[in-house]
């Protein structure tokens, strides 16, 4: 059996800014890397390509600096499943986000009321 651990292992990265990466390395995410506009494509498309992860968590800002191609791939894959984290002082994006992913992975509608 290969040593190569695949997507399915459960093995999560994040992406995103100084905060973000800080908070998922507390919880003891090893593969958590800080990207400027600049670098957040590469560094991005880098781990998804590796297929070595089940969860890319990445901040509204890496999405933000995607190509709309890239953007696409990122957000129609089920395996790695790509997940962008809304700015933490957003109500409304975080559950437009959850609305997003619940439609992408479950295949459900949800009804957000205020």
């Amino acid at each position: 059996m290969s040593g190569r651990i695949t997507a399915q292992s459960g093995k999560i990265a994040v992406v995103g800014d100084r905060e973000l990466v800080l908070g998922y390395r507390l919880l003891g995410v090893e593969d958590a890397y800080i990207a400027t506009k600049e670098d957040a494509q590469k560094v991005i498309m880098d781990l998804f390509n590796a297929n070595d992860h089940g969860l890319i968590i990445a901040s509204n800002d890496v999405r933000k600096a995607l190509s709309s191609s890239a953007r696409e791939r990122l957000e129609s894959s089920i395996i790695p499943l790509v997940v962008f984290m809304p700015p933490i002082d957003s109500e409304a994006a975080q559950e437009e986000s959850l609305a997003i992913l619940a439609r992408r992975v479950l295949g459900v509608d949800l009804k957000v009321s205020a």
